[in-house]
């Protein structure tokens, strides 16, 4: 199974959306939290070059975050991803 790594935040209903979604699929997943930590926050931003959470790795694709995540399950695409290597 490939690795997924999520950055995101505590308050964000995105982030409880995407982890829900990770979570039904039983997927292990690193999350990396950016509240009150500036450093993290800015390497996710230099990775993505995005600014909002969630911010969602699989294996070395950036996925986006929870629109997209949610976008590639709803086309059968997001078991595929996640079944690579």
């Amino acid at each position: 199974m490939a690795s997924v790594v999520i950055y995101s935040s505590n308050y964000c209903p995105y982030c409880i959306r995407a982890k829900m979604l990770l979570n039904a699929k039983e997927v292990d997943y690193q999350e990396l939290v950016v509240d009150g930590e500036p450093a993290l926050r800015a390497e996710m931003q230099q990775k993505s070059g995005r600014t909002s959470v969630p911010q969602i790795w699989i294996g070395d694709r950036h996925v986006g975050g929870f629109d997209d995540l949610w976008l590639l399950d709803s086309k059968g695409q997001l078991d595929e991803l996640l079944m690579a290597d």
